[in-house]
């Protein structure tokens, strides 16, 4: 199973963004210089200090991509790949403390903005189950509890019943349709064939995703259900 690390995103933002971000294509040397620098035009020491490293420290990043790290784990952070590859002990705490800090601050973030959604969606189309394009994981360093992501198919009673289980736990976590060819009225068909709480989905306790072929991305292989969750910042499967 490829365990790369998801790129945190806001669940509005990746109806933009996430099919590039979760079909984790090969990296190569050229293709660490585009998607990190070039499409925002931004010089090594802005993109560094943005992440809280130091040019030097950039410059190894893009190295640690460009070679195996960069097939093994495409689209890691630089935080996140510093880190793996970190040379000793210190090395690794200080990229696991820069990332805790940095995730918090965006978790605090998305979740406002996450507020204000749901506001707006329950006031423009009140009665009408939103459906995600991609959900945002909870940063697994963060103090958010991470968050089960279920897969699920139609016409699969083994889905429907594990749906029905993580709901009845009262488990927070994210349902993606897989083969929904983006058709919200299918996912909606299936959440209110599996008994789906709507005020939950309201609520984001659950929410209603298109796979957008996350399924594929993340490797993974037998029958649906599936259940993941982010450990220690990588995919692992729970079933």
């Amino acid at each position: 199973m490829n365990r790369a690390l998801l790129s945190p995103v806001v669940c509005l933002v990746s109806l933009l963004s996430t099919g590039a971000a979760m079909g984790n294509p090969v990296t190569t040397p050229s293709r660490v210089q585009d998607t990190q620098s070039t499409p925002l035009g931004r010089s090594h020491p802005e993109q560094a200090t943005s992440w809280g490293l130091t040019e030097q420290e950039w410059t190894r990043f893009e190295q640690i991509q460009a070679g195996p790290r960069g097939y093994w784990s495409p689209n890691l952070d630089p935080l996140t790949a510093l880190g793996v590859e970190a040379e000793n002990d210190q090395e690794r705490q200080r990229y696991a403390e820069l990332q805790v800090a940095l995730e918090a601050k965006r978790a605090e973030r998305e979740l406002a903005y996450q507020n204000a959604y749901t506001a707006a969606w329950a006031k423009l189309f009140p009665g009408l189950l939103p459906i995600q394009g991609m959900a945002s994981p909870s940063p697994a360093s963060s103090s958010v509890e991470p968050r089960q992501a279920l897969f699920v198919e139609d016409h699969c009673p083994a889905c429907t019943a594990e749906a029905q289980r993580l709901q009845s736990s009262d488990t927070a976590f994210d349902i993606y349709m897989v083969g929904s060819q983006g058709e919200d009225e299918r996912v909606r068909r299936w959440a209110r064939q599996a008994d789906i709480d709507p005020a939950k989905v309201q609520r984001r306790q659950i929410t209603l995703n298109h796979d957008r072929d996350r399924w594929f991305s993340l490797g993974a292989a037998g029958p649906l259900p599936a259940t993941f969750q982010q450990v220690n910042g990588q995919w692992q499967r729970l079933d």
